[in-house]
This record gives structure tokens, sequence and C-alpha cells, in this order.
């Protein structure tokens, strides 16, 4: 059926009214649960390690989950984390539709224990994406921070801080001897393209979501898991 002009106005008219309603409620309810999943209010406004990086940050994704194990008992499982080690705990099907080839692993690897700062944290095979596909390690604390930035070498090196350009953190903050709190916070620049803020926005931060909540109930029930049996065995 064919639609007249009239029509076809109040059909755009109607389309661009869901659209408009559907922004306002991601921007004022979706969005803000997404980037404070699992943190609370001081968890959300405290500095922790790696955000003096990022001085002047624009976002902010600040998540957390308690896992009912002590923080040695959880660092292992983060210091594994890469491509070529132990995956990253997520959804590797879908990691793998962008050519990750990911795997994940349920086991400690003692030789994928040894990190230092200034080591690569691969995402994609070396070999791929020009060998972009990496972070680099900027600050570790065993037992307590784990924070990741781009490599120096990968141009432009310079932010508009002098800075970072962004971070990803793993932290562990000790609740008692048995249950530790493990945030992740991702913090950014502003991104000097319109395009690639509105991208951020509707795509990558949803998307960064997804994936790292995967990734922490993974480590969640792996650190719990190996915690009770190292328990049950003493």
């Amino acid at each position: 059926m064919k639609l007249s002009p009239a029509g076809l106005t109040r059909s755009v008219l109607a389309g661009l009214g869901v659209g408009a309603v559907a922004v306002v409620v991601y921007h004022k309810h979706l969005r803000p649960w997404h980037m404070r999943w699992g943190a609370t209010q001081q968890e959300r406004d405290r500095a922790w390690p790696g955000d003096e990086l990022v001085p002047n940050a624009a976002s902010d994704q600040t998540h957390a989950i308690t896992i009912e194990a002590p923080a040695a008992a959880i660092w292992p499982w983060i210091l594994q984390i890469g491509q070529d080690r132990a995956g990253f705990y997520s959804y590797t099907y879908l990691e793998n539709l962008f050519g990750c080839e990911m795997r994940n692993s349920n086991r400690l690897v003692p030789e994928w224990q040894k990190r230092q700062v200034g080591d690569m944290v691969w995402m994609t095979p070396k070999e791929k994406f020009r060998g972009m596909g990496r972070m680099e390690i900027a600050i570790l604390e065993p037992n307590r921070a784990m924070i990741l930035m781009p490599p120096r070498d990968v141009p432009p090196s310079l932010s508009i801080s002098g800075g970072a350009r962004m971070t990803w953190g793993f932290l562990l903050d000790p609740i008692n001897e048995h249950s530790t709190r493990l945030v992740m916070r991702a913090r950014g620049e502003p991104a000097p393209r319109l395009r690639d803020r509105m991208v951020g926005y509707a795509f990558w931060e949803p998307a960064h979501f997804v994936m790292e909540r995967r990734m922490m109930l993974s480590i969640k029930r792996l650190a719990e898991t190996s915690s009770s049996a190292a328990g049950n065995s003493a």
C-alpha cells in the first residue's frame, strides 16, 4: 500500500518520536545503570590506582562485584588474561566474530603468571590488525591493581593531557580475609571527533559493559571454585 504524502510525513514523525523517546530512556536510565553496574557510590567516587593517568577523563565506567575469595586467590586469574594466554573469560563467539581468535582457559597456568610493567596484554593475535590489538601494563601492584593503557609506541603517542588516552583497570579491594570486591574501571579522554564520541556512546560503551560483565562473573566463578577447592584440600 502506497502512503500519501501526509501519511508518509506522519510515519516519519512517528518514527522520529519513537527514536527520541528511546534516546531519552537510554540516556536517563539504561546508560547510567550499565556505566556503574554493581558499584557503590563510594566506589564510583573514590580515587583508584591509575586514575592519575587520565586526569581529565570525560568517560568513566566503574563496575564491581563481590567475590567470596581472598584477593590472592583472584589475582592469578587476572594476571593470565590475554589472547595469547587464558583469554578474557567472556563471550568468545562474539570476540571471534571480530577476528580475535580467542579461547578461554578454566585453569591456572604457572608460565602465564609472569607479568611486569611494560608487558603487552594482547586482545587479538599479534600478527593481525598491524599488531595494534594490544594494551600495555602501566601499573602492576600484586593482589591489588593491574592498569592497562594504549601502548606508548602506537601513534598518536601524545594525548590531550599528556597522560594516557584511556585506561582499563582491574582492582581488588578486600572486604575481609575471605571476601574481595573486584572493581573494573575504564576511563577515557574526550574523543576529538563528534563521530567518535557518538560511536563510543551508542556502541562501544554498551558493548564494553556486556563483555566486561561476563568476564567479571567468570572470574568470580573461577576464583570462588579454586579457593573453595584449596580450602577443602587444606
